[in-house]
């Protein structure tokens, strides 16, 4: 771990040009320091600013020159002091020269490793480079940058450059900008170089990578075509989901003077068998798997196990080619890889770059079955996109995502507006507010996107890894409010709402919102209600105060007392699509059973409540299949028992089938839905 430790120097623009973002610059340094400590801590980091009145660097009391540049820390290992140092930053009064802080920034590193980690030491500016920078006393800019440039190379360091633009350069001079981007452009032609240009604090957060992590091939071996011809690729993963860092147990048992204790705690399982009052521990070689299958346990030994196993062997073959329309974005799974040729192989490089040409221009892709490893028991389908490059430095390659199996599909069904009725459906003046709603919260509206996702960091991780760090100096402390930068991820631009007010209120206007007073009251105030015998009126306010005041419930199955309430809770909770199936279930049970128990039709009104809480739920739902069978079956009921007043009670509230009208999955016509009715009059006593 620590041979591959980093060596990195931070050069830092702290002029008055620079002010505006030094808050952002700040946190964002910090951060870099915060997750090294966590993922790599025996990194090494020194910190140059530039653009102070005063000069502290070694260069200017060796050679002079190289002023208002101050070096904040030497190089040594990240530690929690570093974090303090880059939390607060001086504010410097006068414009600095990125160049001279790069041959600082260059001569820590050769002092402190000399030719040593070629390769693993690196340089990160981050300036605005609105300023001129000082004429070269032998040969032009650009020679002066080729000079140190070269030393780079020879050296083994890498540059990475942040442009902070935007706001701070409105003022400034253009041709100054374009010369300074020259110059740093230049770094690219003799050694590793990444510049990036941000605009915005919340791009700039995301402009360096505070994580370092080394690319690993997840394959290496032969792409093959068809048995007769094959290319020699790596496969590198392109993307991967960042996630929390592992979380360990922590022991207090050791005591406070063992300065090597670790604190680990250390988990262990023991497997018993109870015979009568004793219990004998069961070796590992004794013990063996087992699979539910229903109600039994079925034992499967290791043997069995892998006698069943797939075990197809590593590699990567085409299956056919076709055209790109025919893979929908929707379908790419998981994460993206990079196929590229093996390095240092030119037929290999050749004949990929020739391949990925020819798919761009025929505008295909290749499908193609992947087993990364052998032994791997799944095999990977996906679909290989060309990737041309626009560097003639970089060769072509490919991009590969995973597609699914049949498996891994989910259609859902969901009804259409369409279906509904007409009332239901929103007019165009609230078609309109909509559509103004959608159009004034887009990201890009000038054609470039406001959150791009590679200077967009996490704002989850971003709070965690603050809180962290906090919580290290700070055991009690709070959590602190959400910083405003990350706000500007995680809510809507409040400049961008204000300038769009009207929008709201359109939205606002066309779309009223009223309380539901079948929801207003809770279970309990309900019930005490019907126990004191009142019928009181309540108002809408006291019904609110009602249920901020009492946490809120879930309803798992529908009682007597109020079978409609409590069905429209069911109905409303989202988390398992079971709650609407168990829904309709039980209120049908519970509307048969009040007819069956009903003593001279004393219970029909209020079965009747629940056929139309029914109907309006299976119409939102598109499900009419139960709806429909249970008035079948009502039907059914009343013509052998010769029931009359509940068909009455039916037709006046129009509680009759629902029709292909309001629901496409239903079989009835609006003409046998309005004659349902008729058939429902109970025959006549002969």
């Amino acid at each position: 771990m620590a041979r591959n430790k980093e060596k990195l120097v931070l050069l830092l623009d702290v002029g008055p040009s620079m002010h505006g973002v030094l808050s952002e610059v700040e946190k964002l340094c910090s951060m870099l320091v915060e997750k090294k400590l966590i993922f790599s801590k025996y990194d090494e980091l020194g910190v140059v600013v530039f653009g102070t009145e005063e000069s502290k660097n070694d260069l200017t009391t060796e050679v002079g020159g190289y002023q208002n540049i101050t070096v904040l820390q030497d190089i040594k290992v990240v530690d929690g002091d570093l974090v303090d140092t880059l939390q607060k930053l001086p504010r410097g009064r006068v414009d600095g020269d990125f160049l001279d802080a790069i041959v600082v920034g260059m001569d820590m590193l050769i002092k402190k490793y000399k030719d040593l980690h070629k390769g693993k030491k690196r340089l990160c500016l981050i300036t605005n480079a609105i300023h001129p920078i000082k004429d070269s006393f032998e040969g032009s800019k650009e020679d002066q940058v080729m000079t140190i440039a070269e030393q780079m190379a020879a050296q083994g360091m890498k540059i990475e450059s942040i442009v902070v633009r935007g706001r701070l350069s409105r003022d400034a001079n253009k041709g100054v900008m374009d010369e300074n981007d020259h110059l740093l452009s230049i770094f690219s032609k003799k050694t590793h170089t990444r510049i990036v240009y941000v605009d915005t604090p919340t791009s700039l957060l995301g402009a360096l990578k505070t994580r370092r992590v080394t690319p690993v091939t997840v394959f290496r071996g032969h792409l093959e075509l068809s048995p007769h011809m094959k290319i020699k690729v790596w496969v590198y993963k392109k993307t991967q989901e960042e996630k929390f860092p592992t979380l360990k147990k922590y022991s207090e048992k050791a005591p406070a003077s063992n300065k090597l204790a670790t604190h680990q705690v250390k988990v262990s399982y023991e497997y018993k068998s109870v015979d009568g009052s004793s219990a004998s521990v069961i070796p590992p070689e004794q013990r063996i798997k087992g699979y539910r299958y229903g109600p039994q346990v079925v034992p499967i030994s290791t043997a069995e196990w892998d006698a069943v196993k797939f075990k197809p062997e590593k590699g990567i073959k085409v299956l056919g080619f076709t055209d790109a329309s025919k893979i929908k974005r929707h379908c790419y799974m998981k994460d993206v890889y990079l196929f590229i040729a093996e390095p240092g192989n030119t037929r290999a490089t050749l004949a990929v770059s020739a391949i990925a040409r020819a798919m761009k221009e025929m505008n295909a892709v290749a499908i193609l079955r992947c087993v990364w490893r052998q032994g791997q028991q799944n095999v990977v389908v996906g679909v290989l996109t060309p990737n041309i490059s626009q560097n003639y430095k970089i060769p072509d390659s490919f991009y590969f995502n995973v597609l699914p199996f049949a498996e891994d599909v989910r259609e859902y069904q969901f009804p259409s507006f369409n279906s509904f009725p007409a009332s239901w459906q929103p007019n165009d003046q609230q078609q309109k507010a909509a559509d103004e709603l959608v159009q004034m919260l887009d990201l890009a509206p000038s054609g470039k996107e406001a959150l791009l996702p590679e200077f967009t960091p996490n704002p989850v991780l971003e709070r965690f890894y603050r809180h962290l760090e906090l919580k290290a100096k700070q055991p009690d402390a709070a959590v602190p409010p959400l910083d405003e930068t990350l706000k500007n991820i995680v809510e809507p631009d409040p400049e961008l709402v204000a300038e769009n007010k009207s929008v709201f209120d359109a939205l606002h206007r066309h779309f009223e919102l009223r309380q539901n007073p079948k929801l207003k009251k809770s279970s309990r105030q309900w019930y005490q209600e019907k126990q004191s015998g009142s019928n009181a009126h309540v108002s809408s306010g006291q019904a609110v105060n009602s249920i901020e005041n009492q946490p809120p419930l879930k309803i798992e199955k529908i009682g007597d007392l109020t079978p409609v309430q409590d069905f429209e809770a069911m109905m409303s909770q989202r988390d398992n699509p079971e709650w609407v199936e168990k829904a309709i279930k039980e209120l049908r049970e519970k509307i048969l059973a009040l007819l069956i128990h009903s003593n001279e039709g004393d219970k029909y009104q209020k079965a009747v409540e629940c056929v139309a809480a029914l109907r309006k739920g299976c119409i939102l739902e598109q499900e009419p299949g139960p709806y429909n069978d249970l008035m079948h079956h009502i039907r059914q009921y009343c013509e052998e028992k010769g029931i009359k007043s509940l068909p009455q009670l039916l037709a006046s509230r129009d509680l009759t089938l629902i029709s292909k009208s309001e629901a496409e999955d239903s079989d009835v016509t609006a003409e046998e839905a309005r004659s349902f009715f008729v058939k429902m009059e109970p025959k006549p006593d002969v």
